[in-house]
């Protein structure tokens, strides 16, 4: 016998815009993101912390604060510098 499942209560994305968290839970997530992707090109082209910090013409701390997932709080051309120094770009837009 199937048992259909039903849906009990709202979405996650309107609990998060009910609770009005929405858009503070986007960023987290878009900057989670963007810190794997680097994180990953950096790893698949054998890129030391050292040598991107170089790249961007950073230091190695404000590097790991980009990569840091949990700190939302990066420049936009922070991450254009980044994007490029693993041979990206970085695409923004809204939607």
């Amino acid at each position: 016998m199937m048992i259909k499942e039903r849906n009990i209560g709202s979405t996650l994305e309107s609990f998060l815009k009910e609770e009005d968290i929405y858009e503070d839970a986007q960023a987290v997530a878009i900057k989670r993101v963007v810190a794997w992707q680097l994180k990953d090109a950096m790893d698949n082209q054998k890129i030391s912390k050292s040598e991107m910090a170089r790249r961007m013409n950073t230091s190695r701390a404000y590097l790991d604060r980009l990569l840091d997932p949990e700190n939302d709080k990066i420049q936009l051309n922070t991450l254009y510098k980044a994007a490029s120094a693993v041979g990206k770009r970085l695409r923004v837009e809204l939607v």
